[in-house]
């Protein structure tokens, strides 16, 4: 049989085809973050921030005292600003408003709503940013990747198979299409309540995907 050169070089050039694969885990958090806040407010600025000194400073031990290790308390924000009211039209200064804020990290998950109503009655004034996290999000995410290439290889194998070609196994390249996984965020304002306020941490989503080309 006679094959020109164009149908010769075409033959004899490698098939490549093309496959994504995606995969996700869901995960329950094991590490919680919170930022809790102590506003004061005063004209005279020594007395705001004197104030607020001792309320974070009794916020602090109270942490301290329920098992939270020191290192895990870190100040995030210390802001002072002047407030003003407008009156008939005229800025009429009120005083001074004095904000701290510190981080507090934590692996007992479970006892998040305790440790919130114990810092709002020992003086926080606001609660933000509750975002939970996973200690081994990597080894989780590897899991996941894996995952996505033999995804990736099943679709491809399944068009081989459909086209009755034979397909290599060996990816001859593969191009990481991952994101960060996503986080849960809460945010509220404390109030007085009679029970242990409700945290859901929820899970989390850690997906993967990959572009993965396979000779065939």
């Amino acid at each position: 049989m006679y094959y020109s050169y164009a149908e010769q070089h075409r033959q004899d050039s490698p098939r490549v085809m093309t496959a994504n694969g995606e995969a996700s885990l869901l995960v329950k958090p094991d590490i919680v973050s919170i930022q809790l806040e102590v506003m004061t407010e005063n004209k005279s600025l020594s007395q705001a921030q004197q104030e607020n000194a001792y309320k974070m400073n009794r916020v602090i031990q109270s942490l301290l005292q329920a098992g939270i290790p020191g290192e895990n308390i870190q100040t995030s924000a210390y802001n002072i600003t002047p407030k003003y009211d407008y009156i008939d039209g005229k800025q009429v200064f009120r005083g001074y408003e004095v904000t701290n804020t510190i981080t507090v990290k934590m692996k007992d998950i479970d006892q998040t709503g305790r440790i919130i109503d114990l810092a709002v009655n020992n003086g926080v004034n606001h609660v933000s940013n509750i975002q939970f996290t996973i200690d081994n999000q990597q080894e989780i995410y590897q899991q996941a990747l894996s995952n996505a290439l033999k995804n990736a290889l099943a679709k491809a194998q399944t068009i081989a198979n459909t086209l009755n070609v034979n397909l290599d196994a060996a990816p001859i390249k593969v191009v990481e299409k991952s994101s960060e996984p996503p986080h849960t965020f809460q945010t509220f304002t404390a109030a007085e309540s009679t029970g242990t306020t409700p945290i859901e941490p929820g899970q989390i989503m850690i997906r993967a995907s990959v572009e993965a080309q396979f000779r065939y």
